[in-house]
């Protein structure tokens, strides 16, 4: 990736690391073999003191908004990031409104219903023509499956989705509900080559209107609903299977057991539920304060111990599966897919959300790729499958 040039007349990097924190802040960048001003893909180069300021006051979110101002460059995020979070810099800086930050997550709930539809609104709905030139041609905006030695990203997200199927042991006259279906990738694949019928759900108008023109001749039904409007009745009785893809972020630690009644009240009693997310390794950590403010209003990764507290007592885990480390190659394809369309969105949307969108695409493809973050595909029952259940090869 071109690197933002320097001005000539701006002061060279050393210059301006000048005071005792900024020294502190580039002594801290050494511990992960990041220098301020060097040559290799990984380094800063900074065209702001201002930046490292910002980096010791907020943290990430003034670090990745001073990057969107411009105030330093890198040409490979996704390699400095993975530098820095293996060496968990992360976890030196913190900043105190990072702090009550955690305390608000802990004691409200920000992922009402009132709230829910507000990631719909700042994300999903930025427009099918933008996300259809970053995605594959079936628009899956999840972890792709690339350890069976897919080529490219379509083969990579076909790969997962079939994975999905298989677990599930899908069958033709199946119903199959999505919690959160986005552009409907998963039920249109289920539907083509699992011969089921399927209801999804999710809160952006944008992917309601493009999955319904796009499947119009499958037994396929997209509603504009949050999942806690959902029960059997609703559903015209209780369904064979459900999936739930890349929603289980959005939902919220206080929602976790609220989210997982509903999935046990909408299935059959011998169903299977495949519940797919990224999670994170510490159960205390909240979401990256400029990825909740920039990206995904209201987000809240699960934990492990989280994901299991929801579960206690409503169903039983057959099978917990970790490709966490597929999430980089995704990334990485999504953000050279980006870069290629930019020049047909640039005028619309400018060059601060170039940086915005590049600065998330390469630093999650660097906490993926630094194992900092996980992605975990759930296959649960209600009572425990009799004999026992088996992951498909």
């Amino acid at each position: 990736m071109a690197a933002h040039a320097r001005p000539l007349d701006a002061p060279d990097n050393a210059s301006l690391v000048d005071t005792a924190p900024r020294q502190w802040v580039a002594g801290l960048l050494g511990r992960a073999d990041i220098r301020i001003g060097g040559e290799r893909p990984w380094d800063m180069r900074l065209h702001d003191a201002a930046a490292l300021d910002r980096a010791l006051a907020e943290g990430n979110l003034g670090l990745g908004e001073a990057y969107m101002a411009g105030a330093w460059d890198c040409d490979r995020l996704d390699m400095l990031f993975d530098r820095l979070l293996r060496a968990h810099l992360d976890r030196e800086v913190h900043p105190a409104r990072l702090a009550w930050r955690a305390l608000q997550a802990r004691l409200f709930n920000r992922q009402t219903r009132r709230r829910a539809w507000q990631v719909g609104r700042a994300h999903y709905d930025l427009g099918n023509a933008f996300y259809a030139a970053m995605l594959d041609p079936r628009m899956t905006y999840s972890c792709g499956w690339w350890q069976d030695g897919a080529s490219d990203l379509a083969h990579a997200q076909e790969a997962k989705l079939d994975l999905a199927c298989r677990k599930l042991g899908l069958r033709p006259g199946m119903r199959l509900l999505d919690i959160g279906c986005g552009w409907g990738s998963l039920m249109g694949y289920a539907a083509e080559h699992y011969g089921v019928r399927c209801i999804g759900v999710t809160v952006s108008r944008e992917q309601v209107g493009y999955a319904q023109a796009r499947y119009a001749g499958l037994p396929l039904e997209f509603r504009l609903q949050d999942y806690r409007e959902l029960d059997a009745d609703a559903l015209g009785g209780p369904v064979d299977r459900i999936a739930s893809i890349g929603m289980f972020e959005h939902v919220g630690r206080r929602n976790h057991r609220a989210f997982m009644q509903v999935a046990r009240r909408c299935l059959a009693d011998d169903g299977l539920f495949l519940l797919h997310s990224i999670g994170k390794n510490r159960r205390a950590s909240t979401l990256d304060p400029w990825t909740e403010r920039h990206i995904f209003p209201n987000g809240d990764l699960p934990s492990l111990g989280q994901v299991g507290d929801a579960l206690d007592g409503l169903f039983v885990c057959e099978d917990l599966h970790d490709f966490g480390a597929d999430y980089d190659p995704t990334l990485m394809a999504w953000h050279a897919n980006f870069e290629a369309a930019w020049p047909r969105f640039a005028g619309e949307l400018g060059e601060t959300f170039r940086r915005k969108w590049r600065y998330y695409l390469l630093s999650c493809a660097g906490a993926f790729r630094a194992r900092e973050l996980q992605l975990w595909q759930w296959v649960l029952s209600k009572e425990g499958v009799r004999g026992g259940w088996r992951r498909p090869q």
